[in-house]
């Protein structure tokens, strides 16, 4: 459906609901028009009126109530079968198969055109990092639409690099109601994440092995964090002089989830961080945003110059954050829980130099 005919539509349906509907947001959704507010009558008048009103102009209508909220959904076109979602899926098995070639060849396979099989080498590694993405994801995912909040499936981004993968995303289809409701949706992702990167890490410990150290100058050397540095100390103990710790592909995944958690919680504009930051702080979040890109600035010309792709990806998506429908709506002190908890993670994760 055409866009001028959305508009008619929600000028026709907003004028014969104004008078019961405080309207606080209009959004397409596909084909369909969506319509939020708060109901100024009572809710069980409200949805009988609601329906017979826009029945009488001849709109199809779902109404779903939450915390006293309204979204209202006129259906401008007959419901389609159920898709599959196919880039969904494609995406999803060749990250799997990225991931497995990343997995074997940290196992010293090579040669996989003529020995396909060697390929399968790579499961534990792939098996425990996409474990790690996927409760990430689907920690976003599961809150949204327990939150009515309209979010795609994740879409997961296969590449053949040294982790096999740059992540996966999903996309808000719809707005955030209140600071409350943002804050819940960015927080659980990465603390959903962090769970299973724990216990990969605490798995593949067990099963890495102390050997002698060998300098040589094409060796990778991944940075530590206070959390991977802590639990080695407990699973591994100490490592005699002279002696390095090589890791299990499975903790190599666990440092990875460890990782992409840190990443995700910059406080930077989209990123999970920059939600969280925004629902804790309000406006002030783009103060701490600031700081945040000055002091990846710094990292970047002292410590380490990967950062300059994140200080590139804080200005394109820029360091403020849209508000909510209602930022006036306090938080409810589990929210505050959570969003505290989100910024230890992010400091126990912290790795200043990721890779040397």
């Amino acid at each position: 459906m055409r866009k001028s005919d959305l508009a008619a539509i929600a000028r026709d349906a907003g004028s014969h609901l104004s008078d019961i509907l405080d309207i606080e947001a209009i959004y397409n959704d596909g084909s369909d028009l969506v319509l939020q507010g708060k109901p100024k009558i009572f809710l069980s008048d409200f949805q009988h009126l609601a329906n017979s009103r826009l029945v009488n102009l001849g709109y199809r209508n779902q109404i779903d109530v939450f915390n006293g909220s309204v979204t209202l959904r006129i259906i401008t076109e007959e419901s389609k079968a159920l898709q599959v979602p196919w880039i969904n899926i494609g995406l999803f098995l060749l990250t799997i198969l990225s991931t497995m070639w990343t997995g074997a060849m940290y196992y010293g396979q090579s040669g996989f055109l003529q020995h396909p099989e060697r390929i399968l080498k790579g499961w534990p590694y792939s098996f425990w990092l996409l474990a790690i993405l996927t409760f990430h994801e689907f920690g976003h995912y599961l809150t949204s639409k327990y939150r009515k909040v309209k979010v795609t499936l994740p879409y997961f981004i296969p590449a053949p690099t040294l982790l096999g993968t740059l992540g996966a995303f999903i996309r808000s289809k719809s707005p955030f109601k209140n600071r409350g409701e943002l804050l819940e949706v960015g927080a659980m992702g990465p603390i959903a994440g962090f769970v299973v990167a724990i216990i990969a890490i605490a798995v593949g410990l067990k099963l890495s092995q102390v050997v002698p150290e060998v300098r040589t100058g094409g060796a990778m050397i991944l940075g530590d964090s206070l959390l991977f540095t802590t639990l080695s100390k407990l699973v591994v103990g100490d490592i005699p002089k002279g002696f390095t710790l090589m890791l299990d592909p499975v903790a190599f995944a666990g440092w990875v989830g460890l990782l992409v958690t840190m990443l995700n919680l910059l406080p930077l504009g989209q990123l999970d961080g920059g939600h969280i930051l925004y629902a804790l702080f309000g406006r002030k979040q783009i103060i701490i945003s600031r700081i945040t890109l000055v002091g990846l600035v710094a990292m970047t010309l002292f410590l380490w110059n990967g950062w300059f792709i994140w200080i590139l990806f804080g200005l394109l998506m820029r360091p403020g954050h849209p508000p909510t429908l209602n930022d006036s709506l306090p938080l409810t002190p589990n929210q505050k829980f959570l969003g505290w908890l989100s910024i230890f993670i992010f400091v126990v994760c912290f790795i200043p130099v990721p890779i040397s």
